[in-house]
């Protein structure tokens, strides 16, 4: 290279350098001032500041706050729900809430069109064997639709056998749709979806990524996992489509919940997917026969709670907040990652320095070691509060469950993270029942069998390395 060439050469260099500098303290200025949680915007300021070249690309992908953009219109989403949604008795309703939670289940009703029904009836899954061989002989009972939503939905043997089992009830001439998430399922061949349809299926992916290496929505996804048959019996829970939740996989067998649901709480699972579906698909699936009349006797209360990153509002954030602070005798929380936001954290905090038994439990090993290490940090803090920290050992603990005072519980899709509460499209059951509530605490005292207690001291003792890469970790928890 001559001399005039490198001094061209360098000086290009050098303007690129500084064209770099300058974007990478405008896009930190801009963070700074989308208003956001200040640990949040000082995770974002870290990672574009800190980590050069890379945290600006890293943030394009998975920071921006595209709710202004609005992935879908609010205003549309509620025509929807009101015109699906059935009438119910409110003065009914009202008469039968537990008083201690009737602020919470008006706050569902007014920030995430949550209606507390009564005529239901919920039975605890607790494994992927009893699930699918539940939901398959459910789906051969079907007469009129069959609609399935799942993050992932793998094409391995667990996968292959439900969708066969699909494709013969759409040749039967039962409306069959699927719904998934286009990011989820990544690594399954087209052809798969692609079967279902010529066997005359709908199907379609959710935020459908043409080049997800160049999109700023990749950051946010569906993360529910529902099914409704008939518009009469549904499932709602944390379970995906694959093979490791019957056979286990290399951190052993998957430990999940689902529950399956009969009654007027399908109406709110049935009303959330027709909403997904009208996003995905831009065609308006109502009427009548997707809302039967339930012959259900009257059961346990429940809500149907879903959450998304377009609102104005943080429906499951601050619903777990709210029930975790009105909890007296005892909190149980099953998550397979915890990295709760501070709203959450100071009530859990705040719960257990005033004597209240919490008790957390999440995987020895997790499935992703950065959220390890930044759960580990968040455990340290609780812990010296009080908190009972189980690390479960029979497997990957992948539930999302949390119960409370022989009262409330709730399961669905959300884990106690950043993600679920601010990125993810997600939805829980919340059953204002004690015989629900216990069921699910006597599943959690059962999975403590497979536990280690977690104490404060081991937790002082680890070594400093240990305690650096936690801390670490843990700056970065936000944008995990």
């Amino acid at each position: 290279m001559s001399g005039l060439d490198a001094i061209t050469f360098w000086g290009i260099m050098r303007c690129l350098y500084w064209l770099y500098i300058v974007a990478a303290v405008a896009t930190a200025f801009s963070v700074v001032l989308n208003n956001r949680v200040p640990v949040k915007t000082l995770a974002w300021v870290l990672v574009i500041l800190g980590v050069p070249y890379l945290g600006l690309f890293i943030y394009y992908f998975f920071g921006r706050d595209t709710r202004r953009r609005r992935l879908i219109n609010k205003q549309s989403l509620t025509q929807i729900q009101r015109r699906c949604f059935p009438t119910h008795n409110k003065a009914e309703i009202a008469a039968s809430l537990p008083k201690r939670f009737v602020s919470l289940v008006k706050f569902f009703e007014n920030v995430a069109d949550a209606y507390p029904v009564t005529n239901n009836s919920i039975e605890i899954l607790s494994d992927g064997a009893s699930f699918f061989t539940r939901l398959i002989r459910e789906i051969y009972a079907a007469k009129e639709h069959i609609h399935v939503q799942f993050y992932i939905f793998m094409d391995d043997a667990v996968g292959h056998l439900l969708r066969d089992v699909l494709m013969d009830k759409a040749r039967e001439g039962v409306e069959v749709r699927v719904l998934y998430d286009d990011v989820g399922c990544w690594r399954v061949d087209k052809n798969f979806f692609e079967e279902m349809r010529c066997a005359g299926m709908y199907v379609q992916p959710f935020l459908k990524e043409r080049f997800p290496m160049l999109s700023s929505s990749l950051n946010y996804r569906n993360h529910r996992k529902v099914v409704v048959i008939d518009g009469k019996t549904a499932f709602i829970g944390g379970m995906n489509v694959a093979d490791r939740y019957v056979t286990g996989g290399g951190r052993g067998s998957w430990r999940d919940l689902m529950l399956c649901v009969r009654g007027e709480a399908v109406y709110g699972i049935q009303v959330s997917f027709l909403v997904d579906w009208y996003f995905a698909d831009r065609s308006l699936v109502s009427g009548s026969r997707y809302f039967p009349k339930v012959d259900v006797a009257p059961g346990p209360m429940m809500q149907v709670v879903v959450s998304n990153p377009i609102g104005r509002w943080r429906e499951m954030l601050q619903g777990v907040g709210h029930l975790v602070s009105n909890c007296k005798g005892y909190l149980y929380i099953q998550t397979p990652y915890f990295m709760p936001s501070d709203f959450v954290l100071t009530a859990i905090l705040n719960l257990a320095l005033a004597g209240v038994d919490v008790r957390i439990m999440v995987p020895e090993r997790s499935d992703s070691s950065i959220t390890e290490l930044a759960s580990r940090s968040f455990l340290g803090e609780v812990m010296y509060a009080g908190v009972k920290v189980y690390l479960y050992r029979g497997g990957f603990l992948h539930s999302k469950m949390l119960v409370c005072d022989d009262t409330l519980a709730s399961v669905g899709s959300a884990n106690i993270d950043f993600r679920s509460f601010e990125c993810n499209f997600e939805i829980n059951s919340f059953v204002y029942d004690g015989g629900v509530a216990r069921q699910l605490k006597s599943l959690f005292l059962e999975d403590t069998r497979a536990c280690r207690l977690y104490t404060y001291k081991e937790y002082k003792e680890r070594p400093l390395r240990q305690h650096f890469k936690e801390s670490l970790a843990r700056l970065f928890s936000p944008v995990l």
